[in-house]
């Protein structure tokens, strides 16, 4: 162990103390790792310990919020974090990764973290304070270490909590939305090259999306190469190819490498880790029963507050005050029940949405409202699946109706804007969560000639969705190519506060037509020929309350949530002509299903 020279044993409030340490890689980078241990102890004289581990590219000592709130509301300290777990008998290691934070070597966005991850468990294994047993934890690009360290067989872990992130399929979910790119990753780069930089290029965000495409040289990221790199480099793999496959971008490829110990998977209604959080739980399930599900109704990681973008989901929707006193205390219940000293917690806990009074609170906000349920599986048990069929008349029946079709003219020159969803990393452009589906003119998004709207009659009584949720279309183009978005959408009934109701977003997908067979060798579309394709959304948990619709939307983009396509069948990055692609839905042989639960379950 090499102690950097300037950095001597700090006293962490009073029971705990920390020092920063390097630790070498394979090819002798070394990155900066902060040691929390007891007070009254010196590190090289500790007896062996279980370790608490985290690893971010976001300079550990300036993170705030990564493990909750205060009761005050303000975000936690990672001061504070480390030693609330330090005080229950841990070493707290917490690590800048590669090229970030006070870490050596150059740093690429999740391609280096699989080895590093696995260097640094056997590090740590190695240390005199570490007992053997690693627990790995943290939120968004720290759980997606964690699954890339464990889709390399990391040897020493014993337990994980991933939430938000560790990529189940970054091509299905988090850096393509099925084979569409997630623009997210072109402004979370602007931010960390302004960051770096310390210029506007935030300021220019808007200015700089309209002048798409980019080329190397003469992009936002121009003067910040590393990130200008990432960048072109990801965005370039339109395919599932070797990029998207490796160790820390496919878990799906590794489970068999993963340890066979309990995994906490978190995420949220309105977090682009959905699909993540789900696969990972099923398929981790398998490797140890211990293994659990956590899915709540915020946006990315806000796991502290009752909304998500302009709905609010009432007192209980928090996971502070109601699944525990805070996150800190969650994490450690859960870790004492999957090691035998506290009571079995649940294996999959959700927020069911809806039930609320569909006012405007005082803040604004739509009331949604909602409740916390457990399952023993997911989707829960007795939930089944219910298909709606899409009628030409915008429709949704239970009954197939005659068929027909309906076209549109998808323009790429003029996109349908991006309304909430699971979006993170993507403000001041757009956000995420729940918003009544308006554009930027105050006409709702369904008056677009280019969205498709079908919707039930208002429901004579409640009926509750808890599962998958699925488009399944008869769809011919004009075009070689084209993409089809979907929306899945609770109708409000008209109130005071909201005279022509409210159309909030639930949940929605995306696929690119090229992909609709294999996504690592796409194929094109014959002009005018009808194929059935299945767009998948991600789960989700919502009652749609006697009196509201059910409705879907279906269009051909998402922006600037997504990548617009040109139509033409060529490379989408970097494209320079677009055609208008005529898209048709061929009603009757088209349909959304959507798991149902009974009226008494849950």
């Amino acid at each position: 162990m090499t102690v950097i020279a300037q950095d001597q044993v700090e006293r962490i409030g009073q029971h705990a103390q920390r020092q920063r340490v390097a630790v070498a890689m394979r090819d002798g980078v070394e990155l900066a790792a902060d040691v929390y241990w007891p007070t009254g102890e010196r590190l090289d004289a500790l007896g062996p310990h279980p370790v608490l581990l985290e690893r971010s590219p976001y300079d550990v000592r300036a993170m705030r919020g990564s493990d909750g709130l205060h009761a005050s509301g303000e975000p936690v300290s990672p001061e504070s974090g480390a030693a609330y777990f330090v005080e229950r008998g841990y070493v707290v290691v917490r690590q800048d990764c590669r090229g970030q934070g006070a870490s050596g070597g150059a740093f690429s966005k999740y391609v280096n973290e699989a080895d590093d991850g696995y260097d640094t468990h056997e590090w740590v294994a190695g240390q005199p304070w570490c007992d053997g047993r690693i627990v790995t934890h943290g939120v968004s690009y720290s759980a997606h270490t964690q699954a890339a360290a464990a889709s390399v067989g990391a040897r020493h872990l014993v337990a994980m909590i991933m939430d938000s992130g560790g990529f189940s399929s970054a091509f299905d979910a988090g850096g393509r939305f099925g084979g569409a790119f997630e623009l997210k990753q072109a402004v979370w780069s602007m931010h960390r090259a302004e960051k770096q930089l310390g210029t506007g290029t935030v300021a220019d965000i808007g200015a700089w999306f309209a002048a798409l495409p980019w080329r190397r040289g003469f992009s936002p990221l121009t003067r910040a190469q590393d990130y200008e790199d990432f960048l072109f480099d990801q965005w370039s793999h339109e395919d599932l190819d070797e990029y998207w496959t490796q160790p820390g971008l496919y878990a799906r490829g590794f489970y068999g490498s993963f340890p066979a110990v309990p995994v906490l998977n978190i995420s949220s209604w309105y977090d682009p880790y959905v699909f993540t959080a789900v696969e990972n739980f099923r398929e981790l399930r398998r490797r140890h029963a211990g293994t659990a599900l956590v899915l709540g109704p915020w946006t990315h990681g806000a796991r502290s507050v009752s909304w998500a973008g302009d709905v609010d989901f009432g007192p209980a929707a928090t996971l502070d005050g109601n699944l525990a006193p805070d996150y800190l205390a969650f994490k450690d219940r859960w870790l004492r029940s999957v090691h035998g000293v506290g009571p079995a917690e649940p294996a999959v806990r959700y927020f069911l949405m809806g039930g609320g009074s569909g006012r405007r609170n005082d803040a604004g906000r739509l009331d949604h409202g909602g409740r916390w349920c457990t399952s023993s599986d997911w989707p829960p048990p007795g939930a089944h699946p219910v298909d709606l069929h899409l009628g030409s008349d915008q429709s949704l029946h239970a009954a197939p109706p005659p068929s027909g079709a309906l076209s549109y003219d998808f323009d790429p020159h003029d996109p349908v804007p991006s309304r909430g969803g699971g979006i993170t990393s993507g403000e001041p452009l757009m956000r995420g969560g729940a918003f009544d589906q308006t554009g930027a003119t105050g006409l709702p998004l369904s008056a677009r000639h280019d969205v498709l709207t079908f919707q039930t009659e208002p429901l004579p009584e409640p009926v509750t969705v808890a599962g998958r949720v699925a488009v399944h279309l008869r769809f011919s183009s004009s075009a070689p190519d084209t993409d089809v978005a979907v929306k899945l959408v609770d109708v409000h009934p008209p109130t005071a506060d909201h005279p022509h109701g409210y159309a909030m977003n639930i949940t929605d997908g995306m696929l690119r037509c090229r992909h609709r067979d294999d996504p690592a060798h796409p194929t094109p579309l014959e002009p005018g020929r009808a194929y059935d394709l299945v767009v998948p959304m991600p789960d989700t948990a919502n009652v749609f309350g006697a009196g509201h619709r059910i409705r879907l939307d279906v269009t051909s983009s998402n922006f600037p949530r997504c990548d617009v396509n040109p139509n033409t069948g060529g490379p989408v990055m970097g494209a320079r002509t677009f055609t208008i692609a005529r898209n048709t839905v061929h009603t009757g042989a088209s349909f959304l299903r959507l798991d149902v639960l009974p009226v008494d379950v849950p």
